[in-house]
């Protein structure tokens, strides 16, 4: 049946899109309308035609007519007119056509809420069609017409679809929940019912649906939950996607009211502490001597962080990035720190997606640097990043900056500077003058070097220079007398407002350390004050009075004519300021007691302005990975999340009761399973177990083992009845959870009747299944490979008992490895559990023979060699005219390099040919082609005359014949050097039988071989020969062969491992062929062309 849904969704969701190209195919218009007049042509002809083939007798003609309809809608185009048309075939007897035709009016049902409301007794008939997609599509119709009328045909609708069998019709009911509620709010109560009812259904494909509906119509609800959590919490991995995004943010709320604060126990901590949360006893008192209780945190808490924690990698970038929230606001913080290679790894998807990802990092990153100063490269700017992102990475730099990386960044801002991003430079102007006021030892330095930025000729850079400055110099004016006249000459050429605003409020708040050049200032601005900007204006007024105030005797007629400027300027602002000042400073008769105070108001002490981040003022007070966080506003629908409570709630509320279902359906099975006791519901999560529990959690392990073999083997296992069905439904349980943390599939892509099964058999089993969770997560291996194989055992029973016993067998002599994912999914190190594997005393004899063909000669084994020929060619690399003594020859050892299995490994000969010792010899300036690499061999600190060293050298060449240019340099000179392979160079024989040689060049053929026919010389027919000349002009391995007329050779290629296979066959006369099989066509053919010569040649 999930078959079915999974097709139906397909054909639901992108049904536009596919019938769309079927509908392009289609003729779309008569032939004798113009091309010239498409866009103004009526498509009534068209419609018309539609319409004759919707009211046709033929189902093929109305399937037809749909497909185009659909296919209209895809183009974007308006197939509204077609309405009454289509809603005719509603009650269709094709399947097909009913389909498309619900298509339609789940698009239109809303604009034609009267025509569709005609056909409202069909969508009632059509609740309880057989077919559960039609079902689940009549009521996806019903709750599109938003007529009040019909709220209580679709309540009726929605309440018995919540109990229909089918987990695709329920979570349609979930779906039209959400538009019940939007179209009228007064239905409340009645749908929280049925959300209830829903939220306790068992099926992966309902719990995203039915939380999403949760959080629309009664978020605050949390009671609902309770019963619910474990079961929500468990089934996360397998839920679709989306759904896994909605249930994160729902259950992040709910254990922010629900359990006390993980942070307690890192108030005592560094901020960011890589060490294991949990700790001794005496480490912990010694830390939390302040502290009444030690810090424990509740058992359901661990199991959301824990259950979330495989999720971080997943491939959609929103569940990853809800996962990276859900640890920044309930994990403590020593374990937060996981999140950041995975929000790093979404560094590499679309600009939109960084764009989001980058804004929540730099908010996390102003908390806490540690998180992410492993990974500081990876927020360096690239040329090709669009400009939010790049004023994104570098506010995540300037908060990741300290003493230790500040020279390194420094560097890097002296680089965006010079960016043609203009907007893009002054953002990096600001952030050095933050990182100038956060760490002291860097102030000077980046002082002076935005002094130096004076004298850019862009003017936007300067202007952003001069406020930046304008800012550090409020921290200490005492020093930097120097730089205020500096500033002060700028005003002739600066002419970006903001900057001469900044540079006269500097000479006017500093004034008596610059006596002479402030009333110079003034008399420059006064004679050109009506052109200036309003905001300059208000400078050239204060500076005025503060000089009127401190030097009187230079500047009285100078401020009196300002103001006299300024009380007939067009700006009400200007008008006011001046009317002010004037009253202020200038006594009179009129003036009041404020005058008296006019210095100690113009000339006060005032505070240095703090240079902040922009995210650090009020973004974080939002839940990471919201719309509202993103845009720094409260959008409509933002749920807050609450404080955490001073004392827990209780946690019994969450205690599920055992189903009596549950235990009649044990019985009738065969033995009615133990109940064991709530308080080990989550025993693993626990820190401190008792060695009972974890020699139960390995039996049940091992049962489970067993179950799998019992489960295909059938009658073969001696088990008893009851046993077998006690183990059928843990381990059914336990390998499915397995798979699914695993492979991330989707609930929707299993069948449906198998998801009912499933959820069924993890309800009975629920208790078994969070004992051996942490057991899966400890011995992935055996769990892993059971999973994986257990599919193709059960479709080839006659080899199952085989490779059970095989890898029993391997198990045994091997010690299991723990798997190496990109994250380690153990919470508190690795549990050593002994797993014990059930092995027959006695060997059937088919058994015996099904082993025996799973010898190693059924499969073809492909070792690399040592190479037969080790040729003492030599190449010069240096000469020693050219290296002025200095001389280099190198060959090619055709051995494996130890540096690397894609290289190929060079032996240089190094000589000194000079009468004085030469110092330094190295390498330097590597110009490779793309792709290529290269290890330098250690420099050598000195070599005596008429002495030689060899040393060794590796490098991939990328199975091309490219040359690697590089500098062989010593202390005083460069010399420019080359080396070039052959392509018999970029090989490495391999051993193989001749049936391996066989079977493999049967994969070869084609455009993989290349043949030509040669002539041989007569003294190179003889086999000794031919093995002589074909491996010392190519590293091939030899090829035993059972004729003596054929002649094969195996290699492979270095670099990429593809094999290259060398066939020599001597026909009569003096003629051979030779064949060359690679799917390296290019390499192939090269060779061929030099072993050609090789054979023909006397």
């Amino acid at each position: 049946m999930s078959t079915n849904s999974l097709g139906y969704n397909e054909q639901g969701g992108e049904a536009a899109a596919e019938l769309g190209q079927e509908a392009a195919a289609s003729p779309a218009a008569p032939a004798s309308v113009p091309a010239a007049f498409g866009l103004f042509s009526s498509d009534t002809k068209k419609n018309e035609d539609l319409k004759q083939m919707l009211e046709s007798n033929k189902d093929s003609a109305k399937l037809d007519a749909m497909k185009r309809i659909v296919g209209m809608i895809a183009k974007g185009k308006n197939a509204s007119e077609l309405f009454p048309a289509v809603v005719k075939n509603v009650a269709s007897k094709n399947i097909e056509i009913k389909k498309l035709v619900y298509v339609y009016l789940m698009r239109y049902a809303e604009e034609q809420q009267d025509l569709a409301l005609l056909s409202i007794s069909t969508f009632q008939r059509a609740l309880k069609d057989p077919n559960q997609l039609i079902r689940a599509s009549a009521l996806r119709v019903l709750s599109s017409i938003r007529v009040p009328i019909i709220v209580p045909i679709m309540m009726l609708a929605i309440k018995e679809a919540s109990a229909d069998l089918s987990p695709y019709v329920r979570k349609n009911a979930a779906h039209a929940i959400q538009k019940l509620y939007s179209l009228d709010p007064e239905q409340k109560e009645l749908l929280i019912e049925v959300i209830e009812k829903l939220l306790k259904d068992k099926s992966t494909l309902v719990a995203g649906s039915v939380v999403m509906a949760f959080e629309e119509v009664c978020p605050d609800r949390i009671d609902l939950i309770h019963k619910n959590y474990r079961k929500l919490c468990n089934l996360l991995v397998d839920v679709e996607e989306w759904g896994q995004i909605v249930i994160i943010h729902m259950l992040t709320r709910y254990a922010r009211t629900q359990f006390v604060s993980p942070w307690k126990e890192d108030g005592v901590l560094e901020e960011y502490n890589e060490k294991d949360f949990y700790e001794s006893d005496e480490e912990q008192k010694e830390k939390d001597q302040k502290v009444k209780k030690p810090y424990a945190m509740d058992p359901d808490h661990r199991l959301l962080i824990r259950n979330t924690k495989p999720l971080l990698q997943s491939r959609n970038a929103a569940v990853v990035m809800a996962v990276a929230q859900l640890y920044w606001h309930l994990a403590p913080k020593s374990e937060a720190g996981i999140v950041s290679k995975s929000l790093v790894r979404l560094l590499r998807s679309s600009r939109e997606v960084q764009y989001i990802v980058l804004q929540n990092i730099a908010t996390m990153s102003i908390q806490r640097k540690g998180m992410f100063e492993p990974y500081l490269k990876s927020f360096y700017v690239r040329s090709t990043d669009p400009t939010m992102i790049k004023t994104s990475k570098l506010e995540i730099l300037t908060n990741l900056a300290n003493e230790a990386n500040i020279s390194t960044l420094l560097r890097e801002f002296q680089t965006y500077v010079k960016s043609q991003d203009k907007q893009f430079a002054a953002a990096t102007i600001q952030a050095i003058g933050r990182c100038a006021t956060n760490i002291s030892e860097v102030t000077d330095t980046c002082l002076n070097g935005l002094v130096c930025l004076l004298s850019n000729r862009d003017e936007i850079v300067v202007a952003e220079s001069v406020v930046v400055i304008k800012k550090l110099l409020q921290t200490q004016p005492a020093h930097h007398g120097e730089i205020i006249k500096h500033m002060a000459k700028l005003l002739d050429t600066i002419t970006v407002p903001v900057a001469r605003a900044s540079i006269l409020w500097l000479i006017g708040e500093y004034c008596e350390r610059v006596p002479k050049i402030a009333p110079d200032v003034l008399r420059k601005m006064a004679k050109n004050f009506t052109n200036e900007d309003e905001l300059v204006k208000l400078q050239i007024v204060n500076l005025g009075a503060k000089l009127y105030l401190t030097n009187s005797k230079q500047t009285k007629l100078l401020t009196q004519y300002i103001l006299n400027l300024g009380k007939y300027d067009q700006s009400y602002d200007i008008r006011d300021r001046t009317r002010f000042i004037r009253q202020l400073i200038v006594p009179n008769e009129k003036s009041g007691a404020l005058s008296k105070y006019a210095k100690k108001i113009f000339l006060a002490q005032k505070p240095a302005p703090l240079l902040e981040s922009p995210f650090k003022v009020d973004r974080d007070r939002f839940q990471l990975g919201t719309l509202s966080h993103t845009l720094n506003t409260k959008a409509t629908g933002y749920l807050e999340l609450s404080n955490w409570p001073e004392v827990a709630p209780d946690p019994s509320v969450r205690n599920v009761e055992v189903i009596e279902l549950g235990k009649e359906w044990s019985v009738n099975v065969g033995k009615a399973k133990k109940e064991k006791p709530t308080e080990k519901f989550y025993s693993d999560s626990e820190e401190e177990e008792s060695a009972s529990t974890t020699d139960s959690e390995s039996e049940s392990t091992s049962e489970s083992g067993k179950d799998k073999n019992g489960k295909e083997e059938g009658s073969s296992m001696e088990n008893s009845e009851s046993s077998s069905s006690e183990e059928l439904s843990d381990s059914a349980s336990e390998s499915k959870e397995g798979t699914a943390k695993k492979k991330f599939k989707t609930s929707e892509e299993s069948d449906s009747d198998d998801t009912e099964k499933k959820t069924e058999k993890r309800r009975s089993s629920s208790s078994s299944d969070s004992e051996s969770s942490s057991t899966e997560e400890s011995s992935t291996d055996s769990g892993s490979e059971s999973d994986s194989k257990s599919e193709a055992e059960s479709r080839n029973p006659k080899n199952a008992i085989a490779k059970r016993k095989e890898m029993a067998v391997q198990e045994k002599k091997v010690p299991t490895k723990q798997d190496v994912s990109l994250l380690d999914l153990d919470d508190f190190g690795s549990v050593s559990s002994t797993v014990a594997i059930p092995t027959p005393a006695i060997l059937s004899p088919s058994l015996v023979a099904d082993l025996e063909g799973l010898s190693l000669s059924t499969s073809s084994v492909i070792n690399v060699s040592s190479p037969i020929f080790l040729p003492m060619k030599t190449h010069e690399l240096l000469h020693r005219m050219s290296g002025k003594g200095l001389a280099a020859h190198y060959h090619f050892s055709r051995q494996p390099c130890i540096y690397g299995d894609q290289m190929v490994s060079v032996q240089v000969t190094i000589m000194n040919t000079t009468d004085q010792k030469l110092e330094n010899i190295h390498i330097e300036e590597r110009k490779l082609p793309a792709g290529m690499k290269m290890h330098m061999f250690n420099p050598i600190e000195f070599l005596e005359p008429g002495e030689s060293i060899t040393v060794s050298m590796g490098i991939d060449f990328c199975d091309s014949t490219q040359t690697a240019s590089f500098q062989l340099c010593t202390k005083e000179d460069h010399f420019n050097v080359n080396i070039q392979p052959s392509v018999g160079e970029l090989l490495l024989p391999v051993t193989m039988s001749e049936k391996d040689f066989m079977t493999e060049q049967g994969k070869l053929t084609g455009m993989n071989e290349t043949s030509a026919t040669i002539t041989v010389a007569p003294k190179n027919s003889t086999r000794l020969m031919i093995l002589e000349k074909v491996i010392k002009a190519a590293n091939l391995g030899v090829v035993p062969s059972g004729q003596d007329n054929m002649h094969r050779f195996a290699a492979k290629t270095v670099h990429s491992g593809s094999l290259m296979l060398v066939t020599v066959e001597l026909k009569e006369g003096s003629t051979a062929q030779l064949i060359i099989n690679t799917e390296k066509m290019v390499i192939g053919s090269i060779l061929l062309r030099e072993l050609k010569p090789v054979l023909s040649q006397g």
